[in-house]
């Protein structure tokens, strides 16, 4: 037969066969229901395992966490509540407490923005200057004080045109323009320099006091200046000496030493022994009105409560002299240039309210004192001011001047056109609206507004 079970078990029946294929399935299914229970079991164990490591794990993260540690404790820093700025410093700089640069033969200080912040001595400067470089004033102002026979070095200035009014005096200045032709010209007090941007100049006192100049700058920017000295002495000498062929070639050259002391503004101790023969030479005024405007001899614009003069580009010529054409047409050639004016305002008098179109403005008070006020979205500032202090008016912002001392307030200003400037009053606005407009603006009636009157004379500048 062919059942296996016989041929292992012979003379046995087919019976006996049988029953033994019946007993043999029930152990393979209790062999496969072992397998599931164990593979169950040691998943179970595996859980539990992982879950006990687990928490194992954290909490020897947190009893760590929970015991101090050996090594110091960092210090904690107490943050600093900064001061508040007083708003009024977006709009005034009391220089005279600004940094003085001394030199052997002078003083400088600003009213600037600075690239480092480090370099403002207070929060109101940095206001200040952090205010004209975000209104893009395109100023900077400098008083720059030079001793007799003091130097301000050759030099020349990347990024700015500069404008100068002589306020004390004497000096005769220097200028090498780009198609080499050297001015020569003397100016005092009350007098204007211009220089244009990149154009190489100096100044130097030729008189027994002191000589200060009020010097403004266009541009918000940091100023970028470099000396003749430093250019030299930056100079491979083998360059040097090419470039100027002098007898002794490099030696001579070589013969130079730079100075410790910065000679930005120059006095030698031993002056008398270097120079032997010095000529101070005016150019003809065909050359010399490029660069200088006499503003204290021009036309006096007179109110009732004080005086305006203006160095200036006028689109109208008529009733200037020939040498005040030249500078004219001169400083509108020059992109960025700007317009300087003295504003001379009586005890009690008040420049009305008004603003300029086109132009920022920047002053410094030469002598008196005022009320300044100052009318913007942000709402009405008002503070005061006293000589030697620097006030900024944006463009469009409305402002006005009281003066408030016994003395007239003077006034040295800079606005930031190279055209004609372009002011508004606040008489002339009201003037120039329908009285109607007025009523419905001001819940009042139209018949009200006839009690505003019209003068013959400007009133820019008015007594009570």
């Amino acid at each position: 037969m062919d059942n296996a079970a016989f041929d292992m078990h012979e003379g046995t029946t087919p019976t006996v066969s049988y029953v033994g294929k019946m007993s043999a399935s029930p152990r393979m299914e209790k062999k496969k229901q072992w397998s599931l229970m164990s593979v169950f079991l040691v998943c179970l164990l595996a859980c539990t395992v992982t879950t006990a490591v687990g928490v194992l794990i954290l909490s020897l993260v947190y009893i760590n966490n929970s015991q101090p540690h050996s090594e110091p404790k960092p210090q904690t820093t107490i943050p600093t509540l900064q001061k508040a700025v007083d708003p009024k410093f977006q709009f005034l700089n009391h220089l005279p407490k600004s940094k003085v640069f001394e030199f052997s033969g002078g003083a400088i200080q600003w009213a600037r923005y600075r690239n480092n912040i480090k370099d403002y001595l207070s929060i109101e400067e940095e206001a200040f200057g952090s205010s004209l470089n975000s209104q893009r004033s395109q100023m900077t102002l400098g008083t720059l004080r030079i001793k007799s026979n003091g130097l301000r070095a050759p030099h020349w200035h990347f990024n700015a045109n500069e404008h100068g009014y002589l306020a004390q005096g004497t000096a005769w200045i220097g200028v090498v323009d780009d198609g080499h032709v050297i001015t020569t010209y003397n100016v005092t007090a009350g007098q204007v320099i211009f220089f244009p941007k990149n154009t190489l100049h100096w100044i130097k006192n030729v008189g027994d006091e002191d000589c200060f100049f009020l010097l403004f700058f266009s541009t918000h920017d940091e100023l970028q200046t470099l000396d003749v000295d430093d250019v030299f002495f930056s100079t491979p000498e083998d360059i040097a000496s090419r470039s100027l062929k002098p007898e002794g070639g490099i030696n001579f050259i070589r013969s130079f030493h730079k100075q410790k002391e910065d000679q930005g503004v120059n006095l030698p101790p031993n002056l008398a022994d270097l120079v032997m023969n010095a000529s101070y030479a005016q150019s003809p005024d065909s050359l010399v009105w490029r660069y200088f405007y006499d503003l204290k001899g021009s036309k006096e614009y007179r109110f009732p409560g004080g005086i305006i003069q203006l160095a200036q580009y006028w689109k109208n010529e008529s009733g200037l002299s020939n040498n005040e054409k030249i500078f004219s047409k001169f400083l509108n050639q020059h992109q960025n240039a700007l317009t300087l004016c003295t504003l001379r305002i009586y005890n009690n008098g008040l420049r009305q309210p008004h603003f300029h179109f086109n132009a920022n403005e920047m002053g410094y008070v030469i002598s008196g004192c005022a009320k300044v006020g100052i009318i913007n979205t942000q709402g009405t500032t008002e503070f005061d001011i006293h000589v030697g202090d620097v006030i900024f008016f944006p463009i469009g912002t409305q402002h006005y001047i009281k003066s408030a001392c016994d003395e007239d307030l003077l006034f040295i200003l800079a606005f930031s056109t190279r055209d004609q400037l372009q002011t508004l009053d606040m008489d002339d606005y009201f003037q120039a609206t329908a009285d109607h407009i007025l009523a419905q603006l001001f819940f009042k009636k139209q018949s009200e507004f006839k009690k505003i009157p019209k003068f013959k004379e400007d009133q820019a500048i008015n007594l009570p």
